[in-house]
């Protein structure tokens, strides 16, 4: 009987050292002055950074999910990082928090070096765009866990804020304003529905063209989440802001109230912004009844901010100089904490 490997259980440590090589490269590109060392090691250590009285460290995790289906029909690669950074990101900014550095971790049925490669490069672009670093993570071979071809991606996000600037929502007040910020599309939320109603209701492939959208199915359901962090910072430094959320699975509809005080009700007015087509192709074909979804994708709204009346103009002007798409949503009145739809 020949003696056993781990290379002939699946598991190929060769692969998964060249992955390595090639993730300490791009990583590399992503370094912030606090982080103390390099990938490789069986931690990572970064300083607190300078510049705050009390600092407090913010921290989300959170994946990709079923988009990464879409993924694997496409055999495209390089942008599910840019969901997996922004999915954690943007829930630290909600609270104020400038990310510090991020971690990942990536499973998958056997270690392909460039597929890695591409996935990582994803990723460091989305810290890139949140000016994070990535300072570590972990692969994982499974080929008795994952199918040939399929993978899943966490992702680990750490923050720092000033603790007397956290972003917490309790000053909201009736008349306040509501500013929605444009979302990409789909952004990572929704998908187990939005692939139900395109390839088994339309009967399409990722190469098809979407009816209505003018592009493939798999140029408009990969597009990358939008990232926030630059903008969103800036105007925290410029304006006053109330509360803010970060609209992921839930639209609107269950996310906003989770920043909102007792007493405290976000009216919102959905002609104030244009619906992407992707959004009516699926409802059209579902269907899929309004409440429904407006409860489950972001109907073009990626990010919701929150300011005093007199602040909603500056704040609009400021976030569309940095080039944010901004529109007035609505406003907060008296009543039940949740969202009603004018």
């Amino acid at each position: 009987m020949d003696p056993l490997t781990y290379r002939a259980t699946g598991v190929d440590i060769a692969a998964g050292d060249e992955a390595v090589r090639r993730i300490a490269r791009l990583a590399a590109r992503t370094q912030r002055p606090e982080v103390l060392g390099g990938i490789g090691a069986f931690a990572a250590f970064c300083r607190v950074p300078t510049g705050y009285d009390e600092p407090v460290l913010v921290s989300s995790t959170d994946g990709v999910g079923s988009k990464l289906k879409v993924a694997f029909l496409a055999d495209r690669h390089d942008t599910v990082g840019i969901d997996l950074v922004a999915m954690g990101v943007n829930d630290l900014l909600v609270h104020g928090a400038e990310p510090f550095y991020f971690l990942d971790y990536l499973a998958v049925h056997r270690v392909e070096p460039g597929r890695v490669e591409s996935i990582v490069a994803g990723i460091t672009a989305g810290c890139g765009q949140a000016g994070c670093a990535l300072v570590g993570g972990e692969t994982a071979e499974m080929p008795d866990l994952y199918a040939p071809g399929e993978y899943d991606l966490a992702g680990f996000a750490v923050g720092v804020v000033e603790r007397r600037r956290i972003v917490t929502g309790a000053a909201v007040a009736p008349g306040d304003r509501v500013l929605g910020l444009a979302s990409s599309g789909l952004h990572s939320n929704g998908y187990s529905l939005a692939r139900a109603i395109v390839f088994e209701r339309l009967g399409l492939t990722v190469h098809d063209p979407l009816p209505g959208v003018h592009r493939t199915v798999a140029d408009e359901l990969l597009v990358p989440t939008r990232i926030y962090v630059k903008p969103v910072l800036g105007l925290l430094r410029a304006l006053p802001v109330r509360a803010m959320a970060h609209i992921t699975g839930g639209g609107i509809t269950e996310n906003l109230p989770r920043v909102l005080p007792e007493g405290c009700r976000a009216v919102i007015r959905p002609s104030a912004w244009p619906l992407p087509p992707v959004f009516r192709v699926l409802q059209d074909a579902g269907p899929v009844e309004e409440a429904e979804m407006r409860r489950t994708f972001n109907m073009g709204i990626g990010y919701v901010v929150v300011v005093r009346p007199e602040d909603a103009e500056p704040a609009r002007r400021f976030l569309h100089g940095a080039g944010e798409s901004v529109f007035d949503i609505g406003e907060i009145e008296a009543g039940p904490r949740g969202v009603r739809y004018a």
